[in-house]
């Protein structure tokens, strides 16, 4: 797979502003580069903690801070960086054969994410060992 964390990039989502609160609009295949097909949320992570830690063969997903603040680890076997998300009118695209790790969320922290397939066991890859095979496979 030779996706690299270079492909993970922030996405400025389109806001509208008004006096009643500001609104952001996501569109698949519109200013995304995938159909969503599966939107879940996690919230009520405890500060500090941290969830993730796979890597997908297929999914792509636009990781959101819809509240509060995280960091998230992206990762593709040879290098490694942490990105910030704390505005709800940016999103992580992560592509498919990176490692992906959401950490250091803040306190009543909400991430959103929008993923272009829905739930497939057998396109998650949760063991490092496993991801760095597969990268590294002809």
């Amino acid at each position: 797979m030779s996706s690299t964390i270079y492909d993970c990039v922030v996405l400025s989502l389109r806001k509208v502003h008004n006096r009643a609160g500001n609104i952001t609009i996501v569109e698949g295949r519109k200013n995304l580069p995938f159909e969503v097909k599966r939107v879940f949320y996690l919230y009520d992570v405890p500060g500090g903690a941290g969830r993730g830690g796979h890597a997908h063969r297929k999914l792509t997903q636009l990781i959101i801070a819809a509240s509060g603040s995280f960091n998230v680890l992206v990762d593709d076997g040879t290098n490694k960086k942490v990105v910030m998300l704390n505005r709800p009118d940016y999103g992580l695209l992560l592509v498919p054969g990176v490692w992906g790790e959401l950490m250091e969320f803040s306190s009543g922290a909400v991430s959103l994410c929008l993923a272009s397939e829905l739930f497939d066991e057998q396109d998650y890859i949760r063991d490092y060992d496993e991801f760095i095979r597969y990268k590294h496979a002809p």
